[in-house]
């Protein structure tokens, strides 16, 4: 089958590779028939996830058609049309039983080696290093899908592929970077990124009740996105305004009652020395991630309030600003999407027309133009916010 996969830092490569195979009883072997690029696909692209090795096949958001079961799944069928959930869950687990499943203690093969980093491991994660299981993504014509009776949801027949796709992460991780906040009628919403993930948590807190929601981004075409897609009600373009000076004006000088970071590991901020400042420390390994977006919900957020973070992070950050974080209450949420927990409501509120997801969509290719698609999505060429690949 044809795959994309990872050769080195910024080097992909459409290849042919062995079909996948039934492994476990509670495999699934999926067609893929639509896959996409994730914001979290290029801190792999860029080389800041450790673990990765030449001939990884890429992509953790996909869905397609069963073509086989291994022998203990029952409740799925060959010709079910599914969505895959992008951490790989038992659904038995402890972590599991209390709907936490990007944390299930049975889905990574490889958990020494993130316990190694993180203390104590999290879930496997579909295409995204050894670390975290290794195991081959849906950037494929076919995926093996692990656990399939718990984290391939059906699809019925008749809704287009692009409404539900994003129910393997993006969607539910926006959602979740809401639902993190405890929203209250009336709450101000800051959301650092329009990305994909950004543009999702916009709309989410929308949804959840808020009455405003402040987008900050650099591109005018993303800021366009959230106020005529998502729902934003103001927007801030960080390479135009003072961030947290304009957020207290927004505010009547209190701050938002909550800030997502949809942003992680790479953000960028437009104060030429510290940016170069965490970009040296990052390309040395004397930290990870870039926090530009963290440390700056943190020092915005109103006192009391909530600081939810779903940017992807992978290891250590410097100039954490703790003081801030403790002295004025503010609690701070983070987490890999618990996809399982939130598919079935969000798939509810699709069928339901309350969201279509498909807004995010501005670039379609197939699979073979991966690579292209990734420079692009890197790069923002083209306006580009969402790639859907088709194998």
């Amino acid at each position: 089958m044809q795959a994309n996969t990872w050769m080195g830092k910024t080097k992909l490569e459409v290849q042919e590779v062995p079909d996948p195979k039934i492994l476990n009883a509670r495999d699934a072997i999926v067609r893929v028939t639509s896959t996409a690029i994730c914001g979290s696909d290029l801190h792999l692209y860029n080389g800041f996830i450790p673990t990765m090795r030449k001939g990884d096949i890429l992509g953790h958001e996909f869905m397609g058609e069963v073509v086989e079961t291994g022998p203990a799944i029952t409740n799925l069928r060959i010709g079910d049309r599914v969505v895959v959930a992008f951490p790989i869950a038992c659904g038995a687990c402890g972590a599991c039983q209390r709907g936490l499943t990007s944390l299930c203690e049975n889905s990574n093969p490889n958990a020494r080696m993130a316990q190694m980093l993180m203390g104590h491991p999290p879930a496997g994660i579909f295409g995204y290093s050894h670390m975290l299981g290794g195991f081959a993504g849906g950037q494929a014509e076919y995926a093996r899908v692990p656990f399939a009776d718990v984290g391939a949801f059906k699809i019925e027949d008749g809704i287009p592929d692009e409404q539900v796709l994003f129910l393997s992460d993006i969607f539910p991780t926006g959602y979740m970077g809401a639902d993190m906040c405890d929203l209250s009628p009336g709450d101000v919403v800051a959301v650092w990124g329009a990305g994909p993930v950004g543009q999702f948590a916009v709309a989410s807190a929308r949804l959840l009740g808020a009455e405003r929601v402040i987008a900050i981004d650099r591109y005018p075409y993303r800021l366009r996105m959230a106020t005529e897609k998502a729902g934003a009600t103001d927007v801030i373009n960080y390479e135009q305004e003072p961030v947290l000076e304009t957020l207290d004006e927004l505010t009547a000088g209190r701050g938002p009652d909550a800030c997502i970071d949809a942003v992680g590991m790479e953000s960028h901020i437009d104060v030429a020395p510290l940016h170069a400042y965490d970009r040296t420390k990052q390309v040395v390994r004397a930290e990870t991630d870039r926090p530009h977006a963290l440390r700056e919900a943190i020092m915005a957020c109103a006192n009391g309030g909530v600081v939810s973070v779903i940017g992807v992070y992978g290891g250590l950050v410097d100039k954490f600003p703790m003081g801030s974080l403790m002295n004025r209450s503010l609690r701070l949420r983070a987490g890999q999407c618990h996809v399982h927990q939130y598919v079935p409501r969000l798939l509810a509120r699709i069928l339901a027309g309350e969201i279509d997801p498909s807004f995010v969509i501005t670039h379609r290719m197939p699979l073979e133009d991966a690579p292209r698609g990734y420079r692009m999505f890197r790069d923002k060429q083209d306006d580009c916010e969402k790639v859907v690949l088709t194998p």
